[in-house]
């Protein structure tokens, strides 16, 4: 089933990837390009609903501003320009855009014309709301043939419109969830400028999923390193559907994973119509680690006997036709390469061997975001507990202990961690908190339990919310919520005496602490 489709060029701004999630949101299909990777015979081939120009760092009248050709605007496509892509498409068309008197950041009440098709049919819109402006630039005089649709006190064009040729231009982010409507905005223009159905759901994705599989693979061999992540597991119930016991999938247990997840891992694959090989080689990362206190060399070391692992079990199958990736569409977009050659990072730790005897990748799930890959995943029948599985690092709980891991760490940090999971879980906030996780760090402090004196170690615990994980906020987790958790692992989790709640968002902080 062929699908209307949008362009989304992408000039460098920091939302590209929020543009096309929101887009995504309105159930109409896009794909995020370079402005410098794709020609204009390449967009008329593809033919686009609609073309949006994302923000970006530049000023058009810089030297070597980003541009494009400016017969895209002759095409008859409709196109939107946000932030630096309206300032571009003003000057690309006659208009002027100047540095600003007054910068614009953050929320910004601002004005807007109800006549114009972007605004008009949004529902219980007012003609003043707030909108999220980010830029030092503005469009001092609009091209000809443009009216101004919206202002602000500091922007005198916050939008225009040539809506005879469905040219439109925002100075505001529409798809940050500041601006007041914007994704009402952005379903106008999708919906009414460029004539889409929004008729791109999971449901059609795994129906042509799984008969391009099918198509594709014919009788041969499926190999997948199944982590138990989101993204490889719903690869595995994906290619299970599409193919059944030609798949074979090798989960590497390396002993990190939190408490019980290698066996629930197993449980949830136990009645799936696939060759599910379990390794258990905790005692051989072990092996490799003794010593080791450096997270880098954590890493390195973790991602190569993986490998070596993966290789001992894959000779096992002798000839393999497919080797199966779940590269998603962040891996894809931040990449800029969207060459399906480039075999990915297993787990950002290491990659996959280069011999092992296959003829080529496929990587099902590469033009998805992170929710709709959750939401194939339901579709499919694939357990709760793997589809909202929180973020997991490929080193596990081997980076989430800082210093040389022990077993009596390890064990420390996995009932800890369950307990933060638990409760959680218990105030009904596993959803909202994007990822949650604790951490055992290697200082010791002094304590009081009963009349003893005690010294055992510190726990940290962390909770972040974000769109897209390059920025993230710390979570505020309700004090009575922390109370418990830090009172139930002293309580129960021995050598741990002190817990400490990290508030330091990203940038300047990482999420992981190695």
């Amino acid at each position: 089933m062929e699908h209307q489709h949008i362009l989304i060029l992408d000039f460098g701004g920091q939302y590209n990837q929020l543009i096309a999630r929101r887009v995504r949101e309105c159930n109409v299909y896009c794909e995020v390009k370079p402005y410098n990777k794709v020609t204009i015979d390449e967009i008329e081939r593809l033919a686009p609903s609609g073309i949006i120009f994302t923000g970006g760092p530049n000023s058009v009248y810089g030297e070597a501003a980003p541009s494009v050709d400016r017969r895209i605007f002759e095409l008859g496509i409709p196109v939107l320009g946000i932030c630096y892509g309206s300032q571009l498409m003003a000057h690309m068309l006659g208009g002027k855009v100047a540095n600003c008197v007054t910068s614009e950041y953050g929320k910004t009440e601002t004005c807007y014309d109800r006549s114009c098709a972007l605004f008009g049919a949004v529902e219980d819109m007012p003609e003043k709301a707030v909108s999220w402006m980010s830029h030092t630039d503005y469009i001092s005089e609009v091209p000809e043939g443009f009216k101004i649709v919206a202002h602000s006190a500091g922007c005198p064009v916050a939008a225009m419109a040539n809506e005879e040729r469905k040219l439109y231009a925002v100075q505001f982010h529409p798809e940050v969830n500041h601006t007041q409507y914007g994704l009402g905005m952005l379903d106008s223009f999708l919906k009414n400028v460029c004539g889409c159905k929004g008729d791109w759901t999971m449901e059609n994705y795994a129906e042509t999923a799984i008969r391009q599989i099918r198509e594709k693979v014919g009788n041969g061999k499926v190999l997948l390193a199944l982590s138990g992540g989101v993204d490889s597991s719903v690869l595995a119930a994906l290619l299970s559907k599409a193919v059944g016991r030609q798949l074979t999938c090798i989960f590497v247990d390396h002993g990190f994973m939190r408490k019980n997840e290698g066996d629930e891992v197993e449980a949830a694959f136990k009645d799936w119509d696939i060759n599910f090989v379990r390794v258990n080689a905790k005692d051989r990362f072990m092996d490799k680690l003794r010593g080791v206190s450096d997270p880098e060399t954590k890493r390195k070391t973790i991602g190569e006997e993986f490998i070596r692992v993966f290789e001992s079990e894959a000779k096992k199958l002798g000839k393999v036709d497919f080797l199966a990736q779940g590269t998603i569409y962040p891996d894809v977009i931040e990449s800029g390469s969207g060459d399906a050659a480039v075999i990915k990072s297993h787990h950002n730790v290491g990659g996959l061997p280069d011999y092992v005897d296959f003829k080529e990748i496929i990587e099902p799930l590469r033009m998805l975001f992170k929710d709709e890959t959750r939401k194939l995943g339901q579709e499919l029948g694939l357990s709760e507990t793997l589809v909202w599985r929180q973020p997991f690092p490929g080193p596990g709980l081997a980076i989430r202990i800082i210093g040389e891991i022990t077993d009596e760490k390890l064990e420390i940090l996995k009932d800890a961690d369950w307990i933060f999971r638990e409760e959680i879980a218990k105030a009904g906030l596993d959803r909202s908190i994007h990822q949650y996780f604790a951490v055992l760090t290697d200082m010791r402090s002094v304590g009081v339990m009963g009349d003893f004196r005690t010294y055992d170690y510190t726990l940290a615990l962390r909770g972040v919310t974000t769109t897209d994980f390059m920025t993230a906020d710390f979570a505020r987790i309700p004090y009575e919520v922390l109370e418990t958790c830090s009172s139930r692992i002293v309580n129960e989790v021995k050598n741990i005496n002190r817990v400490v709640y990290d508030i330091t968002t990203k940038p300047p902080a990482t999420i992981e602490w190695e």
